[in-house]
């Protein structure tokens, strides 16, 4: 009798569960200030559709600075295009490492437009051979970007 009765409850909930199911995907739209800027058209049934994203292109997406002292601070500027057919927006930069502090454009890059992502790297506490990788986070497909800082820190004899 209790297994009846634990069925019957199983089926009646499952029955309710899936009530509301539409057997689809919703579009959640956010209130953001990039929430209409950021829509990435890929889906599972359809193949990626990548005329319809921003696309970025550095000049020089790897910066050697060649040899300094540590405790010296490496300024970069990575000047970058958009060459999709709809604005850029960079969402945020990130880098492998807090001694490296990465600035972007906060405006949206129109297609054809210019501008750079500037880092400066501390060298205080680093020494010997250094690779700093700056992620860069947009709406382009791939969604992530990288531009890296590289060089040797002489370390300063105490």
């Amino acid at each position: 009798m209790k297994k009846s009765l634990f069925l019957i409850i199983m089926i009646a909930f499952t029955w309710t569960s899936c009530k509301n199911d539409s057997g689809g995907v919703q579009e959640i739209r956010g209130g953001g200030p990039n929430s209409d800027l950021i829509r990435n058209p890929a889906t599972a049934n359809m193949p990626t559709d990548t005329n319809q994203l921003a696309r970025i292109v550095f000049e020089q997406p790897e910066y050697d600075f060649g040899t300094v002292k540590e405790g010296e601070v490496v300024t970069q500027t990575f000047k970058f295009t958009n060459v999709g057919k709809v604005p850029l927006t960079i969402l945020k930069c990130r880098s492998s490492c807090g001694c490296t502090v990465p600035e972007w454009p906060e405006e949206p890059i129109p297609p054809g437009g210019t501008n750079v992502i500037s880092a400066k790297f501390n060298t205080e506490g680093k020494s010997n051979e250094q690779k700093k990788v700056i992620t860069v986070t947009a709406n382009t497909y791939p969604n992530e970007s990288k531009v890296v800082i590289k060089g040797i820190v002489t370390p300063v004899k105490g």
